[in-house]
């Protein structure tokens, strides 16, 4: 019989709200504003990376239209606030769809006490205005900047674990993009990926873990 995983840990865009369409267009919209276009080579330095992350990658663009001041990490840190508040009027503009299924997983987690924890590249304020959508109470939440490095490196996951007394090895994480496999594959978590469907059901996580 399957055992259960000693905690959940949890994506929040693309896992458990359908955002990452939201966080394109906040992005490419700023983004247009400097003079660029985003097409495919852009997504692996936009989805599921943190604000700083897409901030950084469009700077030679926003210093060529005379956007930012000389001091590099003082223009990343004002493009990423630009792109965080167009993210944040998207969402309180057009609502934050939930994905299929995701109500359900919160609550089995919750009726079978098993701890979550919500491990997401957004940065707090995006996270507190969506959390009210998903009517689940999380023993850890871990927003960017609060890990020492955003994902793709494992600091959140193990932020996460850390805060919740778990052994990451003993976790199962829950992820969409590339950017976080990556980060709970090498903090040393079991792995599932969420898709368009969804995330995975709790039988499944059982399974997993």
């Amino acid at each position: 019989m399957p055992s259960d995983p000693q905690a959940v840990l949890l994506d929040l865009d693309g896992t458990l709200v359908d955002t990452e369409g939201a966080w394109w267009r906040a992005v490419a919209g700023v983004a247009a504003t400097l003079g660029r276009r985003l097409g495919a080579d852009d997504v692996p330095h936009v989805r599921g990376r943190t604000a700083a992350d897409a901030a950084a990658h469009l700077l030679p663009s926003a210093a060529e239209a005379g956007a930012v001041s000389e001091d590099v990490g003082g223009a990343v840190g004002a493009l990423a606030e630009r792109l965080v508040d167009a993210f944040a009027e998207r969402l309180g503009r057009d609502g934050v769809p939930v994905m299929p299924g995701a109500l359900e997983l919160l609550s089995d987690l919750a009726a079978a006490s098993i701890p979550t924890a919500l491990v997401s590249a957004s940065p707090r304020r995006v996270v507190e205005l969506v959390l009210p959508c998903l009517r689940h109470s999380f023993h850890v939440v871990v927003a960017d900047g609060e890990a020492a490095r955003g994902k793709p490196y494992p600091d959140p996951y193990l932020e996460a674990a850390r805060r919740l007394g778990a052994d990451p090895r003993r976790c199962v994480a829950v992820e969409d993009s590339p950017a976080g496999v990556a980060a709970a594959t090498a903090a040393g978590c079991r792995v599932l990926v969420a898709g368009p469907a969804g995330p995975p059901s709790l039988a499944r996580i059982r399974g997993a873990s």
